[in-house]
């Protein structure tokens, strides 16, 4: 068996499957590389970007991918040269000229930031992912074009963090101070951004470390980016709520519609004026995002695609986690677009990647990705009814040549195989109908079995190296998977068995044309050696206070150890919550069965509440905030605020409350993926 060692050399196997795509994609397509590096005004004016609250600590580097430079590399055995290609044009970063009046800031997250001249200040089309880049990308503008007019409002495009995070940093590091000016976001914004960094969020953070594989060095034998950029910031993320929001209820009548649209009016297109910016919204709920819109900009005959329309085939269900989206919607929404602007647009740019020029350049670029989501949702579905499940339909999944011969209709960042497997969920469900399949045993019995049934430990890691020194590193992983995750092994066998299983991840990810799972092959290697190495990531005060009262209990309630509750409490514990400030509220919670339910008033149904809450909800935020610093809880931060005043508690029963927070648990940021 080959001792594992960094970095791990690639085998045999996979230099030779890397040099074949070499030979097999046109590379000599130079046309991605002349258009990212097309008016290029500055490049990035420092070597890394540190962190506003711990100055000691890097949340972005440039010179880290430095290996990626196009002119320095001719490639590298363990890295596929079609995602190195990727990485290299993710890397030309700096302020950018779009059209006239639009500006880019690539290269300094995992998104871009666009900068629009108005008549007073300027515009900003999605500030980036946390505070210190937003800064960072704002600064290179200003210094470099000598403009320092305002802010005079924000879009954001929708509700991924990468697109709202930094929001903050466009008006300083420090101060907290937010000029009143509209911040416009689509329909559903605020709810689906908060949702999902809060509810899920940890679990989501804690895979997103594999996704981004932020514990990964850059480097040939690292991390080479992740397809939509290279990573994902690790600043201060930040939240302004939107104060304007873009519905179908906002669309512009027909008779309101003006020349100067230049484009003809359509049906659920609205059009405002922002410091003199003339901007065209066309919402697309259920794409990329479940809140989402293009922006079309008439004056300079520009089209903002948001993330509908980037340079990779995208996740349908992202590996970090997410709900599965809707491919035929995608679908739709893209040929609405072309409909709309394609025929009055000389630029097209999004919130990732590079613009594309030239009218016939994005007909084609549109129109080949909405045939291409069209195509994942209808053969999977197609398949689906001839019985396959979606391990069988993502197996044999082929593009069209068509299809595939486009550079940006490849997998950089979502997959053919993952896709196929999330339109089948989307539709289907985990279940494939084989009953075989419906009560698995869960890894460490099934890991028992495996293991006993094969004839010992070292009898199944003696067939995984012979798979191993065949090539089939896909067998070699799920088989010593079963060996790690059995119960009562050896420490020297199960050393070995990681080490193996390290060996073939490493190989797996050296083949991957994909950046997302070359990561969680490379990120797998290093923690099932390792150990698990956290979630590089900062929740701010600002995702919590932009929280509905109905959103904090649902994550109250999420947090309940429902099963300790049930056993303990064998009658209700009801509270009454009256919040003050800055609006008078008045909410529910009973904690019955294991489960807090809660509701908006007085609950008509329950028992009379055993004490009731008053507070304001500054003093909530404060709450939750110390409750998830280590080491807090939301009962101690509770009853300090209790006993400092600021909470008051009344009626019978006054340790109702602590009561019903003793069963609030913290999440684990820190679980095993790869291993027990």
């Amino acid at each position: 068996m080959p001792a594992y060692s960094e970095p791990i050399e690639p085998s045999s196997s996979i230099t030779a499957a890397n040099r074949a795509v070499q030979h097999a994609l046109p590379f000599s397509d130079s046309t991605d590389f002349a258009d990212a590096s097309r008016q290029l005004i500055a490049p990035p004016d420092q070597p890394y970007i540190l962190s506003r609250t711990h100055p000691d600590r890097v949340v972005w580097s440039f010179v880290d991918y430095d290996f990626l430079d196009a002119e320095l590399s001719e490639g590298y055995p363990t890295v596929n040269p079609s995602l190195l290609r990727q990485g290299q044009l993710t890397h030309i970063a700096g302020l950018f000229q779009v059209a006239n009046g639009i500006y880019q800031v690539r290269g300094y997250d995992l998104s871009n930031m666009t900068i629009i001249k108005g008549q007073s200040g300027i515009v900003i089309i999605d500030p980036l992912a946390s505070r210190e880049t937003a800064y960072a990308a704002l600064q290179l503008y200003r210094n470099t074009t000598e403009d320092q007019s305002p802010v005079s409002a924000v879009l954001y495009t929708h509700s991924h963090v990468d697109h709202f995070g930094g929001v903050r940093g466009l008006f300083g590091l420090e101060g907290e101070d937010v000029p009143n000016i509209p911040f416009i976001a689509p329909d559903g914004f605020l709810e689906h951004a908060v949702s999902e960094n809060i509810y899920a969020g940890p679990a989501m953070a804690r895979r997103a470390a594999f996704m981004y594989a932020a514990a990964l060095d850059k480097s040939p034998s690292g991390q080479v980016g992740s397809g939509l950029g290279l990573t994902v910031s690790t600043g201060e993320v930040t939240l302004i709520a939107p104060n304007q929001t873009i519905s179908a209820a906002t669309a512009t009548p027909r008779e309101q519609w003006q020349a100067a649209d230049v484009i003809p009016w359509r049906s659920g297109l609205t059009r405002i004026v922002v410091d003199g910016v003339r901007l065209i919204f066309q919402l697309t709920p259920g794409t990329e995002a479940p809140a989402e819109m293009n922006i079309y900009l008439p004056e300079q005959r520009a089209l903002c695609m948001a993330e509908n329309a980037t340079h990779t085939l995208h996740n349908l269900l992202t590996l970090r986690g997410a709900q599965v989206r809707d491919p035929h919607a995608w679908s739709k929404y893209l040929t609405e677009a072309i409909q709309t602007f394609a025929g009055h647009t000389d630029v097209e740019f999004a919130s990732h990647h590079w613009p594309t020029w030239g009218n016939d350049n994005i007909v084609e670029l549109l129109s080949s990705q909405r045939d291409l989501y069209a195509y994942l949702n209808d053969q999977t579905l197609r398949l689906i009814n001839t019985g396959a499940t979606g391990i069988e339909a993502a197996e044999d999944f082929e593009l069209p040549d068509s299809l595939a011969a486009h550079w940006y209709n490849r997998g950089y960042y979502g997959s053919v195989s993952h896709d196929v497997k999330a339109v089948y969920q989307r539709y289907i469900g985990w279940f494939d109908g084989n009953p075989a399949h419906l009560w698995n045993y869960p890894p460490t019995e099934a890991g028992r079995r495996y293991v006993d049934a094969i004839g010992g430990v070292e009898a199944l890691l003696t067939k995984a190296q012979d798979a191993y020194a065949g090539g089939d590193y896909r067998w070699v992983v799920e088989l010593v998977n079963h060996a790690i995750f059995a119960p009562d092994v050896p420490d020297e066998l199960l050393a070995k068995a990681k080490e193996l299983q390290a060996q073939a991840l490493t190989q797996l990810g050296y083949g991957a044309e994909n950046g997302t799972w070359r990561n969680f092959f490379l990120t797998g290697a290093k923690e099932v050696v390792d150990g698990p190495t956290g979630t590089p990531s900062q929740a701010g005060l600002d995702l919590v206070q932009s929280l509905s009262l109905d959103q904090v209990f649902d994550t109250l309630a999420q947090a309940i150890d429902g099963p300790k509750a049930a056993r303990e409490q064998r009658e209700p514990v009801a509270l009454q919550w009256h919040l003050t400030e800055p609006q008078q509220q008045t909410a529910s919670t009973t904690l019955r069965n294991g489960a807090l339910i809660h509701l908006a008033g007085v609950d008509l149904l329950a028992s009379k509440p055993q004490a009731t809450i008053t507070l304001t909800r500054s003093t909530l935020n404060k709450v939750l905030i110390k409750a998830a610093l280590p080491g807090g809880s939301v009962k101690d931060a509770f009853q300090n605020a209790v006993s400092e005043g600021e909470i008051s508690v009344s009626g019978d029963d006054p340790t109702a409350p602590a009561t019903l927070f003793g069963y609030i648990t913290k999440p684990d940021t820190n679980f095993a993926i790869v291993t027990p």
